[in-house]
């Protein structure tokens, strides 16, 4: 794996926001469990709250594990201060994720909407969990605005 490299587009520290699988959906997947925030409302708040902590933003999601995996790397390579990484459904099943977040050394934040230990059994199970620095869930679009605190605080 190459040597983590100093970001050259900006001098602030760098938090990136992935999300998994169906957050595209969000603002109409099942609001009474995910709420009526979309994706676009949660990275907006982020982004004003991370201007007044210092930080800088790379916001992204995908349907894919592979891709995941792949900016966890990435993540690792440019040097950023934290990841905040909701994986969906990979949160309870993907081993691969789990390493990834095991063989890069920025500290990842699990964040969920809901309360996956209110939810299905199967749910219940966090391989990111199991890797991660820290997880906020339960709080709704909150999760996300705790975990930047907390990344900031890294």
């Amino acid at each position: 794996m190459p040597q983590p490299k100093a970001r050259l587009l900006t001098d602030k520290p760098i938090v990136y926001v992935l999300s998994g699988p169906n957050l595209n959906l969000l603002g109409t997947r099942e609001p009474e469990i995910y709420g009526h925030d979309t994706l676009n409302d949660i990275h907006a708040r982020l982004e004003a709250q991370a201007e007044k902590l210092g930080l800088s933003l790379e916001c992204r999601q995908t349907n894919h594990e592979g891709v995941l995996i792949d900016w966890l790397h990435e993540a690792y390579v440019a040097g950023a201060k934290a990841v905040l990484l909701n994986a969906g459904g990979y949160t309870h099943s993907s081993i691969a994720i789990h390493d990834a977040i095991k063989s890069i050394k920025v500290p990842v934040i699990e964040v969920h909407l809901s309360d996956p230990m209110k939810r299905e059994k199967f749910r219940h199970i966090s391989y990111v969990g199991m890797a991660a620095a820290a997880q906020f869930a339960g709080h709704g679009a909150e999760s996300y605005t705790l975990a930047l605190d907390a990344a900031a605080r890294f």
